[in-house]
């Protein structure tokens, strides 16, 4: 296939400058240069390359002597010996290119090439701030997918690292990449997985990952995250190495992976920082966080409204003093407050939000107290149930835990004991039938495997962690 996609360099600029409609895209360049002798166009976005680079290979390839041209291609590869150049076998694919950031050149006779020259704007690596240890690396993704990818291939210098390149969307087209081990990837999950990016027609994912999320598993109103988000390259490769695949998104900070189950989102980084009888410890509580921010409140409120199945040694659970609002409200208030609350942190600056929560926490809540909005139990609880849910690693599931615990509170406020023992069986299946990319959300719990499972809750040692799980599929189940 021949890369002379015109038929003069002249024709080509008028195509470009009536595609781009120059004289109102003030970032779009189409300059006229030349390459020693040979008259060259030149095409590119001002913000998307690294101009000193550009400047620099251009001074080189200035006229200097008289030359005569036989064969244009082989004229232009001889004096612009560049690494990172390419043929353009496509309009298409020039333009493409172009908007991607490479330079774009053409010469007299519509030969066409893009040159390696992309300088992405974007932050430095970073520590993640929703990702903390106390030891261990300080680097985390930024909004550049290809330093993303160079901080994975730090990790893992193998040749059988893969990252696959697609391009996203009608007007978009935001670069997605598919990273995994090549010798260890389910080849079903990665045929669904670019299938799945085929089917895809929208304008353009302008939330990046989030949106390709709900295209890839058509999440629709599911409240669970189908896979697991991270900005730490450690969590990444490590995951890449058990067979998983990431999935970056141009502009995003932050890497999905699957397939994942619900034990997979309540892991942490640290566990794997600290020895492995305190990273187990640590897993213990996290786990039992998630039991008891779903169940704190609901089991409370049923205690409260059922004094009859509370012993007498544990009668100081009810309350003391009853206010004037039905407690079903309070509770319900007092959750939704704390929602608001985290809500208006985000939104406050950063100077202002330690004073805009002691406002809220201590000022505010004292005084629904004294007034009597709120009793001074409900707070409590309320506040407990709040710790445990900011203990759970994965924001998405939290907020999933804190939509199941509503709909469980309103269960057992309407049907008392029933209705909280029906409303956790009905929760319970509903995670049960969930099967994203045909895994059990559940696993290994539902179904049962007992030496899974096993490995699930026991942080094992890193010299014992000889088998990859199972669920991913990987093609090699013992590591190397």
């Amino acid at each position: 296939m021949t890369n002379q996609l015109f038929t003069s360099k002249d024709i080509a600029k008028g195509y470009f400058e009536s595609q781009f409609d120059t004289g109102k895209t003030f970032d779009l360049c189409v300059k006229d240069i030349t390459i020693k002798n040979l008259p060259t166009l030149i095409v590119y976005v001002s913000g998307l390359v690294n101009g000193e680079s550009l400047a620099e290979m251009l001074a080189n390839t200035q006229w200097d002597q008289e030359e005569e041209i036989d064969d244009e291609p082989d004229y232009f590869h001889y004096h612009f010996n560049y690494h990172g150049k390419e043929d353009a076998t496509s309009i298409d694919a020039f333009m493409l290119g172009v908007l991607s950031g490479n330079v774009g050149f053409v010469t007299e006779s519509g030969y066409c090439y893009l040159a390696e020259f992309r300088n992405y704007p974007g932050r430095s690596p970073e520590e993640p701030d929703n990702e903390k240890v106390i030891r261990g690396s300080r680097d985390g993704f930024s909004e550049n997918i290809i330093t993303n990818t160079a901080l994975i291939r730090r990790r893992i210098r193998s040749e059988k690292l893969r990252f696959e390149m697609h391009h996203v969307s009608t007007y978009g087209q935001t670069d997605v990449v598919l990273s995994y081990m090549s010798d260890l990837v389910n080849e079903s999950h990665l045929k669904w997985l670019i299938e799945r990016l085929e089917q895809i027609q929208h304008d353009g994912l302008t939330m990046s990952d989030k949106s390709l999320e709900e295209w890839l598993f058509k999440q629709k109103f599911h409240p669970l995250p189908f896979v697991r988000y991270t900005e730490r390259p450690d969590i990444v490769a490590a995951h890449v190495l058990e067979g998983h695949i990431a999935i970056m998104v141009d502009t995003s900070p932050s890497v999905m992976l699957i397939p994942v189950t619900m034990f997979h989102l309540l892991q942490h980084a640290e566990e794997y920082r600290q020895a492995p009888l305190v990273g187990t410890m640590m897993r213990f509580l996290r786990f039992g966080a998630v039991i008891l921010s779903f169940l704190l409140l609901p089991f409370w409120y049923l205690l409260v409204t059922h004094p009859d199945l509370l012993p007498d040694s544990l009668a100081f659970i009810g309350i003391n003093e009853k206010g004037q609002i039905p407690i079903f409200l309070q509770i319900l208030f007092a959750d939704i407050g704390i929602e608001y609350l985290r809500i208006a942190a985000i939104h406050t600056p950063t100077p202002l939000s330690t004073a805009m929560g002691l406002i809220a926490g201590i000022i505010i809540g004292q005084i629904a107290i004294d007034v009597g909005l709120f009793s001074s139990e409900v707070v409590l609880y309320t506040a407990v149930t709040a710790i445990f849910t900011f203990a759970i690693p994965n924001y998405e599931l939290s907020i999933s835990v804190k939509v199941f615990r509503l709909a469980l509170l309103a269960a057992t406020a309407l049907f008392g004991v029933t209705g909280f023992f029906i409303g956790i069986f009905i929760i319970f299946t509903y995670l049960c039938s969930l099967k994203p990319m045909k895994v059990p959300y559940l696993w290994p719990l539902v179904p049962f495997f007992p030496k899974a499972f096993a490995r699930v809750i026991i942080r094992t040692p890193m010299s014992q962690d000889a088998l990859r799980p199972f669920v991913v599929g990987a093609k090699q189940r013992k590591r190397v």
